[in-house]
């Protein structure tokens, strides 16, 4: 699951075949965080306009905050936001991607999550899942995620849960929760979940860093806080990479509901999944070779 290199030790390496993920502390600075907090709140007071960018939102909310941080709970496809996307590019965090996708990387998927204080009605819990299921490329062993914490992450406001050593399992089925409450559009969920598996939370510092594989099962809780928990993440892919067909394939009712969402914003038509990724696709190292 790891390439040859000479940035990870033997240790780091070996932690990163067994588990599937691995977590770097104090990667990036809190200069750059900082830029990238800014650079969210000028999003959310619509004082800067993303090409491209989904902006989510808790409409519930909206009468209540106007447009603020405290309405908006991700940014997601920032790939034409200077700023937001200078994430993808720093040297810090590509010298560690490089270790899983080779020289040649491509940023193929970013987000800046906000999560809201939560109730129990469990607005913002992301059920636990796989990644990979939203891509149509592979090979998935070339993929990897780049998430790192804007403040402190733990079990209170919401941290990242993993599933050790699940990065060895096949890509599984996936729908919509059946809990009470709304499950927001695209958080979907394992159909099947072995509720027994061991679980990790990853309590993390402001900007520690977590790598991991696009078959790791992974998952949020609620923010039980008053205050925010702030992420920025890019899913990262060798060049190398290609895009495979999802028809009659357990990603085929994805790739509906995506085009469904395209054909409704952008007034597309005949829109496969593969076009959307391409379009979100930018290369940030190396040379550009099939995606």
């Amino acid at each position: 699951y790891t390439l040859d290199n000479d940035v990870l030790t033997t240790e780091q390496r070996q932690f990163y075949e067994d588990n599937g993920y691995l977590l770097i502390k104090k990667l990036v600075s809190d200069e750059d965080i900082e830029r990238f907090r800014k650079e969210f709140v000028r999003i959310c007071k619509k004082e800067v306009n993303v090409p491209g960018a989904m902006i989510m939102k808790d409409e519930s909310l909206r009468s209540q905050y106007g447009q603020s941080e405290k309405v908006v709970n991700k940014v997601q496809d920032f790939q034409e936001d200077k700023e937001l996307f200078r994430y993808c590019t720093l040297p810090e965090v590509l010298k560690y991607v490089e270790c899983f996708t080779g020289p040649n990387i491509m940023a193929m998927h970013t987000m800046l999550i906000n999560k809201l204080p939560d109730s129990d009605i469990q607005t913002f819990l992301h059920p636990m899942h796989q990644d990979l299921h939203y891509f149509p490329f592979r090979p998935a062993d070339l993929i990897v995620c780049s998430w790192t914490a804007m403040e402190r992450a733990d079990q209170d406001n919401g941290c990242l849960v993993v599933q050790p050593g699940t990065h060895k399992e096949p890509l599984k089925p996936h729908g919509y929760p059946k809990w009470e409450g709304k499950a927001n559009k695209l958080f979907h969920g394992l159909i099947d979940e072995d509720e027994k598996s061991p679980r990790v939370h990853l309590v993390m510092e402001k900007g520690d860093t977590v790598f991991f594989h696009p078959l790791l099962i992974h998952g949020s809780g609620i923010n039980k806080t008053s205050g925010f928990r702030k992420s920025i993440s890019c899913h990262f892919a060798s060049s190398e990479c290609y895009y495979i067909d999802v028809k009659n394939t357990t990603q085929e009712h994805l790739e509906k509901e995506m085009a469904e969402m395209v054909h409704k914003k952008y007034n597309a038509t005949s829109v496969e999944l593969r076009d959307i990724w391409n379009f979100r696709a930018r290369l940030v190292q190396g040379e550009r070779i099939n995606l």
